[in-house]
């Protein structure tokens, strides 16, 4: 079932909206076709005698205007996307068109090649409404849109006009393009206007990421500078005074160096310390991290972690597990809801993060497969005797399970933390 379905799946939210969109005014050709297809071969189930090249020639008209309508509506929804440009051309051709075919419609109604009205008012307006509804889709602004339906029901009516029916028939011309013809240009301009939103959250959402890496980049550099450029300051201002201490022959220039040891011991301690409040994560920070920043990126996050005593070592392990598996969610797929778990077993603490909305490629999960942010997570565990399982536990979901035992002596205390900054 998900193979079928995972051309739906597999896309993102604003994806979803552009493929919907894009079929929804592809299926309009269709129906201008059924709508109006029929109308020169038939009226109420008898045949019409137009005559075999008048029969033709509409039936062309009407494949013709079908076909540029989803050609423009098509070029007009790349260009909504950002992947084309405005489609110009195309739509004063259909413009131009239009206005010529309603031209010649009310022609051979005067002149009584088309004698039946309902036929001419069938294709004046129906072309019209979905010129109209197409015209719309290229354009960004309300006030051009409203022109594009006022000039396209005033090329219908005015001919109808001018051609010696009356008043009273092109009023009504004039007055049915303009409802249809609004209604339908309102539903396809609220459509564009929707898949540019959903674009425009989506390049959002993108450039909120890289925000937060630059931030912490910052916060990084920050923090060192904070901490080094004091001390590198202190550091060569004492060298100099020992080197010129020196040269004089006196003994305390040994005292400045040994205060110059004690100062870069201490930077380097700071720096062991800012470093591994960088490398390491606190359990609790990650958590409400990670509720937080799903939050904000429209998934409902459930964490369900209850405060327990754990060793230092296998709480910063478990948040390692947290920030790598909700970068994973963020990543990976279009999730909806993501589930965290925190819960003491028998023998050790058992951590699950599940997400729904998950993309499992060729290969995923599978053993040697991994990705390299698995692979470091496993590397973690192993420092604590623990175990990782990551893959999908049902169509579009994804589980990672973190299991760490307590009962091993040592726990308290990892390789993490016997690293040291050369």
């Amino acid at each position: 079932m998900s193979a079928m379905t995972g051309w739906w799946t597999r896309r993102s939210a604003a994806g979803k909206v552009e493929l919907y969109t894009r079929w929804t005014f592809h299926l309009m050709a269709p129906v201008e076709l059924v709508t109006l297809g029929g109308l020169p071969l038939n009226s109420g189930g008898k045949p019409r005698d137009l005559g075999t090249g008048l029969t033709v020639g509409l039936l062309l008209w009407v494949l013709a205007h079908s076909a540029l309508c989803w050609t423009v509506s098509s070029r007009a929804l790349g260009h909504t996307t950002g992947r084309r440009a405005r489609p110009v051309r195309l739509a004063v051709a259909l413009a131009a068109a239009t206005l010529l075919a309603d031209l010649a419609v009310a022609g051979l109604w005067a002149g009584g090649a088309l004698p039946d009205e309902s036929l001419v008012a069938s294709l004046l307006i129906v072309t019209s409404v979905f010129t109209a509804g197409t015209l719309v889709l290229c354009l960004d602004r309300v006030r051009h849109m409203a022109y594009a339906v006022a000039g396209t029901a005033l090329a219908a009516a005015l001919p109808v006009a001018a051609f010696g029916h009356g008043a009273p028939e092109g009023l009504i011309t004039l007055v049915a393009v303009l409802a249809g013809g609004g209604a339908y240009a309102s539903a396809c301009g609220f459509s564009s206007w929707l898949l540019r939103v959903v674009q425009e959250l989506e390049r959002s959402r993108d450039l909120k990421a890289r925000l937060a890496v630059a931030e912490e980049r910052l916060r990084f550099g920050r923090d060192l500078h904070d901490v080094m450029g004091r001390n590198l300051s202190v550091i060569a201002l004492k060298s100099e005074l020992a080197v010129q201490l020196t040269r004089r022959g006196r003994p305390e220039g040994v005292d400045q160096m040994v205060e110059v040891q004690r100062i870069a011991q201490e930077s380097q301690r700071e720096v062991r310390e800012v470093v591994r409040g960088y490398r390491e994560a606190d359990l609790r920070v990650e958590l409400e991290g990670a509720r937080g920043v799903l939050g904000a990126a429209g998934i409902d996050c459930a964490v369900d972690a209850p405060a327990l005593e754990l060793p230092a070592g296998v709480q910063s392990v478990l948040g390692w597990v947290v920030r790598e598996a909700t970068t994973n969610v963020l990543r990976h797929g279009d999730p909806g809801r993501c589930a965290i778990a925190l819960r003491r077993t028998a023998d050790g603490v058992l951590l699950t993060v599940e997400n729904d909305g998950a993309v499992v490629r060729d290969g995923a999960g599978a053993p040697g497969r991994t990705g390299s942010g698995l692979a470091g997570l496993r590397e973690r565990l192993g420092a604590v005797d623990g175990t990782l399982e990551a893959g999908p536990v049902a169509p579009q979901s994804f589980r990672v399970t973190a299991r760490v035992p307590l009962a091993v002596p040592g726990t308290s205390g990892t390789r993490q933390e016997k690293e040291t900054v050369a």
